[in-house]
């Protein structure tokens, strides 16, 4: 017996598979640190924030998928300074929880030389600068619930630079609230994707034939 997403259209498939893969992403993000704020950092929490990153990149191509129509061009230009800007910081954030995490804070000193810093700072502006800009576009498009598109244009950017601070209740909430608002833009996406008939053809396409 097959599945309602294997039945379903390719682009519903897509949106729906970016929908888990949003969700799956914030609660590699909000379950790690909620139990950080009473453990602190662990080699358990680091590896699970690490590929958290690496689940983004299918949610945002839905959800600029979904919106792209009430975007145009400025929602275009942000999608793709967003996807420059995960890619870059899934990997510094990859190096940090992964690498970092179990070097000595005088190892860390004397390695990170030359281009290092700077080029961990540029990724995070990068990143910050897409996430606002694609948060913004989400807000104008209103295709989504206004709360967590405004915490994607306003907390997520500020998660950019939680790599540069200690571990404290600060950070662990800023992660929380991260992970919230792209698990309740995940679910907000799901439901957004076209039903399907029995056949797997899109409602409105049956009516419309």
């Amino acid at each position: 017996m097959s599945s309602p997403i294997s039945t379903a259209p390719v682009s519903t498939r897509l949106t729906r598979l970016g929908a888990l893969c949003g969700a799956l992403c914030g609660l590699l993000i909000a379950l790690p640190s909620l139990v950080e704020a009473f453990t602190g950092e662990t080699a358990a929490t680091s590896f699970l924030l690490a590929l958290s990153p690496a689940f983004s990149l299918p949610f945002l191509s839905a959800l600029h998928q979904r919106q792209s129509q009430a975007t145009g061009r400025f929602g275009e230009t942000a999608y793709v300074v967003n996807l420059i800007g995960l890619g870059l910081f899934g990997g510094a954030a990859f190096t940090s929880n992964l690498v970092l995490f179990y070097l000595d804070e005088d190892v860390i000193d004397a390695e990170l030389t030359g281009l290092t810093i700077p080029t961990l700072l540029g990724s995070a502006v990068v990143f910050a600068v897409g996430c606002a800009l694609f948060g913004a576009a989400t807000i104008r498009a209103r295709r989504f619930p206004k709360v967590p598109s405004w915490a994607y244009a306003v907390a997520v950017p500020l998660f950019a630079f939680l790599i540069a601070l200690p571990d404290s209740v600060f950070t662990s909430a800023l992660h929380i609230v991260v992970g919230a608002t792209l698990i309740w833009l995940s679910a907000a996406l799901w439901q957004s994707s076209p039903t399907t008939d029995r056949a797997g053809v899109p409602r409105s396409d049956a009516h419309a034939a």
